[in-house]
């Protein structure tokens, strides 16, 4: 007879077990969760519910790159001719295509809008160009094939009352409207379509190249073309600042996990202590609750991908009108996706290995008399976190609020230094225990007796209640700033009403002295709204013989030149960091400074308030233009968007430029409130125009008002877990309590405190480290931080204990069925 064996005999005394020992372990650790899960159903839910947020910011963040998209299509580069019509153009456009081959060419035509100061884009594109495609969708009906065919899309139809089927006579010539369009990554965009070579009168003519940066440097190109090129790299901060709050929050996650973690460990402290009786390591016993938070991390990160999916799948499309572009359901970033899931199971997998390194600990005999486990001193984790808090201020401070690195190293340290000393403030309250009545003495003594789960709860509060404070902090200096009467864009009692929808930033509009008539009875009518004392005029600068960009020409800047090498070519760049706007020294605008017109001197280049404009450039015309200013200096305003700087009508002949209308400056009689705001916001952008007033902060102050809410509601849910978990484990003693004769009154004064002293730790602690890292990040004005919040504080700092204290007298207070003993499994 023979007999074989699957595994190989264990032979006790010898190492540890092998792998049929960790099988047993493990099977023992799936079995406790299949019989448990209930019990850490809160881990389950909180580790699905992060991933699931997790899924749908990565797809939203995904489908948020219409920006740059949906004028590149999938091309890099993007050129605009110094020529729109004539020989000049079609040479152009062969020189672009032997230097690249595949080029798509896009010809532009303003169509003039009545009532608007926006004109609607004519385009002569084809639908089916090599990296334009994207850019073009079909809801109805077909493209234009013909002459006398054109498509539009659904606002310009609204706008003109078109029809499909029907004619638009535009500019004396009738089309037939055969299609409805839209450019699927740009929804607000209005255009109309004709079929490709149909526009002979182009305003500006656009090249879509793909290229690598060493081809299009080493290509030869026409001269006078402007060139953008797509920045990729904007594309993806969306997924990684997603990525960041996943981050932030399966932290909190993992707080509360250990929290979880450790009263199991607690209430199977027994079985953990028979296992090392019959011979289990301490590697085998960490392996028990090691091993059940991996299944949790697996089952809930799964879980929480499978309903973050499901729940883009369906909110995907709600999401069209709000981002202004078409959303691909099926466009979800999987690397950052597979990198979240495998983050929460890290997350629940560390949340374990703490408990279960202090399970394995604990003696045999002490695990089967189911004691709590003595705390360890609080002095190790408070000098960790004061290091980290240190440098984590420090970061913060050197970060200047410029650098990336140190922004994002500096919170994580500040963040991480607070939450270990978490553990200090427990063991604070419970040195404070002896000097309040029985009932929050024995509270404050059972969170220091149970500081592992105490602490974790206290840490998770406090970074709830931390995050709060940081923005309702942050909204209390942004409307300190709206209210200091210098400084900013304008002061608080005027606004700007822009011509085209970009202020100076982008392309100013060619417009028909009918048309700016008509912005300007408009801008009237704003003024009216607002009771205004003056309506000033404010014109600007262009070069009519550089490109024209969608029918406009930029604004003429003043920037500060950067050297570059590029494909081994050196040059410079330009920055709106610093960059100074320009606008005409119209007589208008001098005497409403007070200045009079006539002590301009003749050869004066520049009048303007600056000490001095050295080293600065014109753009867009660059260094292509030997230009030596001589500059005038008077009192101006010092607000970035008003004529701080002007320019004499001598540079305008020297330098061959036009003077354009920008907009009209409105001074009211006292300051704008947001109801004034709001309004004319809406009157602007009902006649194509735009409004810039001086921020008000309360979109701030409603942003932090629902922070603290929030948070005050997160750190409440954490209250209740964490007592309902204390007051688990300490069953007993309420049933020694109750059999002593305490009435109903001392049960739920215990719970109460309990809540309180969580809450007040969590608030103190919060509020705190939200002071200390906002100091560090204002180091240089500390001031702004005097004008504190009150409503928003006492929100934190008193509503929630008081809220606390309120729903634990409430939610306790019944009495024990029976005296029990814990059974041993």
């Amino acid at each position: 007879m023979s007999v074989a064996v699957e595994d190989r005999p264990l032979v006790l005394g010898k190492g540890h077990g092998g792998m049929p020992a960790r099988r047993a372990v493990v099977r023992w650790a799936w079995r406790l969760f299949r019989r448990e899960w209930r019990q850490q159903s809160l881990v389950l839910a909180l580790l699905l519910v992060a991933i699931a947020a997790t899924t749908v910011g990565l797809g939203a963040a995904a489908n948020t790159a219409g920006g740059q998209a949906s004028t590149f299509g999938t091309a890099n580069y993007l050129a605009m001719l110094g020529s729109s019509t004539g020989a000049k153009v079609d040479a152009d456009i062969a020189t672009l295509r032997a230097s690249f081959g595949t080029i798509d060419v896009i010809r532009h035509q303003k169509i003039p809008v009545p009532g608007s100061a926006n004109a609607v884009d004519l385009r002569d594109q084809d639908p089916n160009g090599p990296y334009g495609q994207s850019m073009l969708r079909l809801d109805a009906g077909r493209y234009p094939t013909g002459p006398d065919e054109i498509a539009v899309t659904d606002r310009v139809a609204k706008l003109f009352n078109l029809q499909l089927g029907g004619t638009w006579d535009q500019g004396g010539r009738r089309r037939t409207v055969v299609g409805l369009v839209e450019n699927p990554l740009d929804l607000r965009s209005r255009f109309a379509l004709v079929a490709p070579g149909q526009l002979s009168a182009a305003d500006s003519v656009t090249v879509l190249i793909r290229a690598t940066e060493s081809q299009f440097s080493a290509a030869k190109r026409p001269d006078g073309m402007n060139v953008n090129v797509r920045g990729y790299e904007q594309e993806a901060a969306g997924s990684i600042m997603v990525l960041i709050l996943a981050t932030i929050g399966l932290m909190f996650v993992g707080l509360l996990a250990v929290a979880g973690f450790t009263v199991m460990a607690q209430r199977r402290l027994r079985s953990l202590g028979m296992l090392g009786a019959i011979g289990a390591s301490h590697r085998h016993i960490r392996l028990v609750l090691v091993a059940n938070g991996a299944v949790i991390g697996v089952a809930g990160a799964l879980a929480g991908a499978a309903a973050g999916i499901a729940g883009w799948f369906a909110l995907g499309p709600q999401l069209e009108p709000l981002l202004g572009h078409r959303v691909d359901r099926f466009q979800l970033p999987w690397l950052p996706l597979l990198g979240a899931v495998l983050l929460a199971i890290v997350t629940a997998v560390c949340a374990a290995w703490w408990p279960a390194r202090g399970a394995a600990r604990v003696p045999v005999v002490a695990a089967l008399s189911a004691r709590p486990v003595p705390p360890r001193p609080a002095r190790r984790f408070a000098a960790l976190g004061a290091v980290l808090l240190a440098a984590g201020l420090g970061a913060l401070i050197l970060a200047k609020q410029t650098r990336p690195p140190y922004i994002i190293g500096g919170v994580l340290g500040t963040a991480f230094g607070l939450l270990l000393l978490a553990p200090v403030g427990v063991a604070v309250a419970g040195r404070l225990a002896r000097l309040v009545p029985l009932a929050p003495r024995l509270a404050l003594r059972d969170l220091a007796r149970y500081r592992a789960r105490s602490s974790a709860a206290l840490a998770a509060i406090s970074l709830a209640v931390g995050i709060a404070a940081v923005v309702t902090l942050s909204a209390g200096v942004s409307v300190a700033k709206a209210q200091v009467p210098t400084g900013g864009n304008l002061p608080s009692d005027q606004a700007i009403v822009w011509l085209s929808e970009h202020a100076l930033d982008g392309p100013q509009p060619t417009l028909t002295q009918g048309q700016v008539d008509s912005a300007r009875q408009r801008a009237d009518a704003i003024a009216a709204e607002l009771h205004a004392t003056s309506v000033l005029p404010l014109q600007t600068l262009v070069n009519t013989a550089g490109p024209n960009e969608n029918g406009g020409y930029p604004a003429m800047w003043l920037a500060q030149p950067h050297p570059i090498t590029e494909g081994g070519r050196t040059g410079v760049s330009y920055s709106s960091n610093g960059a100074i706007k320009l606008f005409l020294a119209t007589p208008e605008v001098l005497t409403h400074y007070g200045i009079d017109p006539a002590s301009i001197a003749a050869d004066t280049d520049v009048v303007t308030s600056r000490a001095s404009v050295d080293g600065y450039d014109l753009i867009p015309v660059g260094r292509d233009v030997q230009w030596h200013p001589k500059v005038q200096h008077v009192a101006l305003p010092a607000y970035t968007s008003l004529p701080g700087t002007l320019i004499t009508q001598r540079v305008l002949e020297a330098l061959q430029l036009t003077a354009v209308p920008a907009g009209w400056l409105i001074e009211a009689p006292k300051n704008l409130t947001q109801a004034q705001i709001d309004l004319v916001e809406q009157r602007a952008q009902a006649g194509g125009l735009s409004v810039e007033t001086r921020p008000t902060g309360a979109d701030v102050v409603r942003l932090a008002n629902y922070m603290t809410g929030g948070g005050i509601a997160v750190a409440l849910g954490v209250l209740a877990m964490t007592v309902g978990l204390i007051r688990t484990e300490t069953a007993r003693d309420l049933r020694t309590l109750a059999a002593a004769g305490a009435r109903r009154g001392t049960r739920r004064a215990l719970t109460a405190a309990t809540a309180t002293a969580l809450a007040l730790l969590g608030a103190v602690l919060g509020v705190a480290g939200a002071y200390l890292a906002l100091l560090a990040w204002h180091h240089r004005d500390p001031h702004w931080l005097g004008h504190v919040p009150v409503l928003n504080l006492a929100a934190i700092l008193i509503g929630l204990p008081l809220i606390a204290y309120v729903g634990g007298w409430l939610l306790a207070g019944k009495e024990p069925p029976a005296l029990s003993r814990q059974p041993l499994e």
